[in-house]
């Protein structure tokens, strides 16, 4: 989902998983394949999180700090691969657009898959968070289901009247030499929420980041900052709203980091530190 957006998952071949970049250039949107849709929505559990375990649908500990909410979306799920006909099912996008339901998100070259990055770097920021007392609500809480598409994440971050929505991603770019993270939001703003507080949350992120030790993209916006018309959990979102590029999971030196614990744990120390540092400004 960078440089530019997410190739569509085509037909799987029998057993194979294909894995689709955040980066490239946005195509036309594939007519969707005939299928008796199912509710893909995931429903809430209360277990406690671990690396592998689902996600609660929102924290369950101490009383959240006053009119603080916090919506994380890890990027993608695990069973969209497969599942084409589903997350290739065409929604509103903003703008008067459409586009694919969702993606499968890209991998390092060693085929570790973004979906499992962002899934676990969410809850770590959303531990962090709830340890705070800030209620936490995810947009998914496993990572083995299918979507929820890119409007229903949207949604989900309004319906919880979110302080700040934070979108968890990672790139595929197969240019030489492409590095680094940066952060998107909307642009030009739909609402009042995705002026100001959007940038302001897009610019703590970025700055937060780079204070802890993380490069800006050598390859895409400008400063660690990118505009973007085109993502739809951007463009619907009525609550402040940024999605981070974590790194180039095809970058040697960014993969070795993201396949890391330690190094998972790096960028979700950055992200929840941003977050507090905009929750309090």
């Amino acid at each position: 989902m960078v440089a530019v957006r997410r190739a569509i998952v085509p037909l799987l071949l029998a057993g194979a998983l294909l894995l689709t970049g955040c980066s490239g250039a946005i195509p036309a949107a594939p007519a969707p394949a005939p299928v008796t849709t199912r509710t893909i929505t995931p429903a809430p559990t209360t277990v406690t999180p671990s690396s592998s375990a689902p996600l609660p649908s929102s924290s369950p500990v101490a009383p959240p700090a006053p009119g603080k909410v916090v919506v994380l979306d890890p990027g993608h799920n695990g069973g969209n691969a497969s599942h084409p006909a589903e997350i290739n099912r065409q929604v509103p996008a903003g703008r008067g657009q459409t586009k694919p339901c969702n993606t499968t998100g890209t991998s390092t070259n060693a085929g570790y898959p973004e979906h499992a990055f962002t899934f676990d770097v969410a809850r770590r920021v959303g531990e962090a968070l709830a340890a705070k007392g800030i209620r936490v609500v995810y947009t998914r809480q496993d990572d083995t289901g299918v979507g929820p598409c890119v409007d229903r994440r949207a949604a989900i971050g309004n319906e919880a009247n979110a302080d700040a929505v934070v979108s968890i991603h990672a790139d595929g770019s197969t240019a030489a030499g492409a590095n680094g993270f940066h952060v998107a939001y909307s642009s030009p703003p739909l609402n009042a929420a995705q002026g100001a507080p959007s940038l302001r949350l897009a610019e703590v992120l970025r700055d937060t980041m780079r204070t802890g030790g993380f490069s800006t993209s050598n390859y895409i916006g400008g400063n660690g900052l990118s505009a973007r018309s085109d993502l739809a959990g951007l463009n619907l979102s009525t609550r402040p709203a940024a999605l981070v590029e974590c790194g180039n999971m095809r970058n040697a030196a960014e993969a070795a980091r993201m396949t890391s614990p330690d190094g998972r744990q790096h960028y979700a120390t950055a992200i929840a530190a941003a977050i507090e540092a905009y929750l309090a400004s």
